[in-house]
């Protein structure tokens, strides 16, 4: 009789860890859920750069969280001009604003004619310079 009751024990044993695995796993898949649709809700807004003054490049339009801009055609945003650095500025998109941040570049970027020093909160309207490379940039949220 005893070995039936070892042999329920064991049985009733597998039934508990299978019902807590299954319960860790439900409760993994929901959490995964709940991040993907905070991930979908923060989209990254659209951020255009459009030169004012540089007719060779025309206005371009950034859905990723990181823009490089530079005179290396490997740079997102691609300016060919002698005052602009190969890496000279990145735009960065992280708690829900843009950011500029010059790249130690040899000409400098200013932000609304103010040099950069540190990361600085770029919204539309604000007027960038690269070198002698003056750029608007244009935000457009997402919907």
């Amino acid at each position: 009789m005893s070995g039936v009751i070892v042999l329920i024990f064991r049985v009733l044993l597998a039934l508990v860890v299978y019902a807590f695995l299954a319960w860790v796993i439900v409760t993994i898949w929901r959490e995964m859920q709940l991040k993907s649709q905070l991930v979908n809700i923060q989209r990254i807004p659209r951020i255009s750069l459009s030169p004012v003054d540089f007719s060779e490049q025309n206005r371009q339009e950034f859905s990723t969280a990181e823009v490089v801009i530079g005179r290396d055609p490997a740079c997102d945003y691609y300016l060919p001009h002698d005052t602009v650095s190969a890496r000279h500025a990145v735009l960065n998109y992280h708690h829900n604003h843009w950011w500029i941040e010059d790249l130690d570049s040899t000409n400098g970027t200013t932000l609304n004619d103010e040099p950069i020093d540190t990361s600085a909160v770029i919204i539309s309207g604000d007027r960038l310079r690269c070198g002698k490379i003056n750029l608007l940039v244009t935000i457009t949220p997402q919907t």
